[in-house]
């Protein structure tokens, strides 16, 4: 079982929290990584492209000249994929690009994230996160009081202080405990957790 230093947000050492090592020192398959992220970008595609087929193309269906003793190729309507402004052939339609994945891979998937920031030396726990006021510029203080420049802050419960504060520093990204996710984490070089959060996560994946 790990023993993590934790800090308050003026980086002064507050306490030790212990992680459970079934959540936060699994192996790391980096085949299963990549099937999660794979299938949170795909829910994320829109799937609303298309191109019209005949049966939307607006003209005629009558045929533009007979079929033979003209000397021109062959026709039977101006709606056409051969003809200029004539209709698509096995172009894109709406289609859902979202597959399954199980609910214990998505749930081992999130350990290995956390897993790969414990073990990089990425993993920043703290006592909690307060500001007077939302002001970007209080979080700012904080986060360069802490070091963070790429990091997901993830926080035990909502705090709309703290999410307006933080929502116009690049880099930064404040999450729920409860929303964080696979892609979110490997996607920020540093991992920040409020205790709360930790605790909240871990009895979670336990």
């Amino acid at each position: 079982m790990a023993n993590v230093t934790v800090f308050d947000q003026s980086k002064k050492e507050v306490g030790v929290m212990e992680l459970a090592p079934e959540v936060f020192e699994v192996s790391v398959r980096p085949e299963i990584l990549h099937l999660v992220v794979r299938s949170q970008l795909a829910a994320k595609r829109a799937g609303t492209h298309k191109v019209k087929t005949r049966s939307f193309v607006s003209g005629s269906g009558a045929k533009p000249w007979r079929q033979k003793g003209t000397g021109r190729a062959r026709s039977g309507a101006k709606r056409s994929p051969v003809w200029r402004g004539g209709a698509v052939v096995h172009g894109p339609q709406p289609r859902d690009y979202s597959f399954k994945v199980n609910k214990k891979i998505k749930a081992l998937a999130l350990k290995m994230a956390l897993t790969s920031k414990l073990s990089g030396e990425n993993l920043l726990l703290v006592d909690k996160l307060e500001l007077p006021e939302a002001k970007t510029k209080l979080f700012a203080g904080v986060a360069g009081t802490l070091g963070l420049k790429k990091a997901l802050i993830v926080l035990a419960d909502s705090n709309n202080t703290v999410e307006l504060s933080a929502r116009n520093i690049p880099g930064i990204k404040v999450v729920r405990q409860d929303m964080l996710n696979v892609y979110d984490v490997l996607g920020h070089q540093q991992l920040v957790m409020v205790q709360g959060a930790a605790q909240a996560v871990q009895e979670r994946l336990k």
